[in-house]
């Protein structure tokens, strides 16, 4: 028996980072932890469910996983956004792991078991020059990368988002007042698919190649960047205008057959229904984390496949290995599965959460453990104190406020 909920902490830490962490402890002295960290916002979550959803737990039954992501949805008057879906994620990922700590099983067998052997992840290959980026892209192949994210800085401009000095653990949020960059979208067009040229000839055709557009298009700007990137075969092209208006993407599709992905920022299935029941989409990004847990982001899997649309879900260094761990359980049990992103966290980092997924020959494998395989050092976290940090903005060359 799973036995009933007794306890309940958040925790929040910064070990390079900051995260918050949700941990549940039944009757029974099994313990279950879930991620809720919200990049930039962190501290609105853990209120979130210190005031309002751990009081709500104690004493409920850790086995009724969906009936307790019912209630903490239906029961809150306001819902849906990013701040009461990570929340929920949390408390269903530590349900999860509980669930399968007490059937004495790792999470995907409890889903359904392996729909594949491993997991196919991407990892970031960005610098500030071509020449740079191209000596990024070939350690990525060396380490055993299927799969390449390629991001360089835009010449004429001071600083692009995307592009981190450090390349293994970049992290943008960069300061307690989100600072200010400028953007130029003509300068970015022209000089983004002489990129790719260059890494296509330099790596042929093998490598499956990734771009992030960081919402700052419009439609038929998107439209133009995805027909002048086709030569070069990408696996997709992300979050190519901002995601509120859904019909855009029509547009898009009118003029470019380069795949898209979308929806990192995405917190129900409802905010992306549209998206893939027309089609308009390639891959679904949502998270773990930010898309109410293993159970919701199921469902919108399982909507998605329908629909021709694989999973391809976000995986930055503001989702900790709590919510990768949860991630990889999901991605080798669902059928639809297209990519992982996978940024690496520091070593302080993986030292407060200790794990046992692996990378492997270009795939991550989930835990074999009971449960997710992942748990948190309340210890070691509590010396790595919050200190705020926000994400950047950008504004176009005449001071218009813009996307990232």
């Amino acid at each position: 028996m799973a036995g009933r909920i007794v306890d309940a902490r958040v925790i929040i830490t910064s070990p390079g980072r900051n995260f918050v962490t949700l941990k549940l402890i039944t009757e029974d002295g099994v313990s279950g932890v879930g991620d809720a960290t919200l990049n930039g916002r962190e501290l609105a979550v853990a209120s979130y469910l210190t005031d309002h959803v751990v009081p709500a737990l104690i004493g409920r039954d850790s086995a009724r996983i969906e009936d307790t992501w019912q209630y903490l949805y239906k029961g809150a008057y306001w819902r849906r956004g990013p701040v009461t879906m990570s929340a929920i994620a949390a408390v269903d990922t530590a349900l999860w792991d509980i669930l399968g700590k007490v059937a004495g099983l790792p999470v995907y067998r409890l889903l359904g078991g392996r729909s594949r052997e491993g997991v196919t992840v991407y990892g970031h290959a960005n610098a500030e020059t071509v020449g740079g980026v191209l000596e990024e892209v070939a350690r990525y192949r060396d380490l055993g990368y299927r799969a390449v994210r390629v991001q360089t800085s835009v010449p004429g401009l001071r600083t692009t988002y995307g592009v981190g000095k450090d390349r293994m653990f970049y992290e943008p949020a960069d300061a307690a007042i989100a600072s200010e960059a400028t953007w130029s979208t003509e300068r970015y067009l022209a000089h983004t698919p002489t990129v790719f040229a260059r890494v296509r000839e330099e790596f042929g055709p093998e490598l499956k190649l990734l771009h992030d557009v960081h919402h700052r298009l419009t439609p038929i700007e998107a439209g133009r960047l995805g027909r002048s990137l086709e030569p070069y075969a990408l696996t997709w092209m992300e979050d190519p205008v901002p995601a509120e208006l859904q019909e855009g993407f029509r547009l898009i599709r009118q003029h470019t057959t380069t795949p898209i992905a979308v929806g990192e920022v995405f917190n129900t299935v409802w905010d992306c229904q549209q998206l893939i029941s027309e089609q308009l989409i390639d891959y679904v990004r949502a998270t773990v984390v930010h898309a109410g847990g293993i159970s919701h982001l199921r469902r919108i899997f399982d909507l998605a496949a329908l629909y021709h649309v694989r999973s391809g879900s976000h995986g930055a260094t503001d989702l900790s290995p709590v919510c990768m761990s949860a991630a990889l359980h999901l991605d080798i049990s669902i059928p639809n599965f297209g990519l992982q992103e996978y940024m690496r966290h520091t070593e302080e980092t993986d030292a407060v959460f200790p794990h046992d997924y692996r990378f492997e020959n270009g795939y991550l494998l989930p835990s074999e453990a009971p449960g997710l395989g992942v748990d948190i050092d309340e210890k070691l976290a509590a010396t790595f104190p919050y200190r705020p940090a926000s994400l950047p903005v950008n504004r176009l060359e005449d001071g218009t406020l813009h996307s990232w």
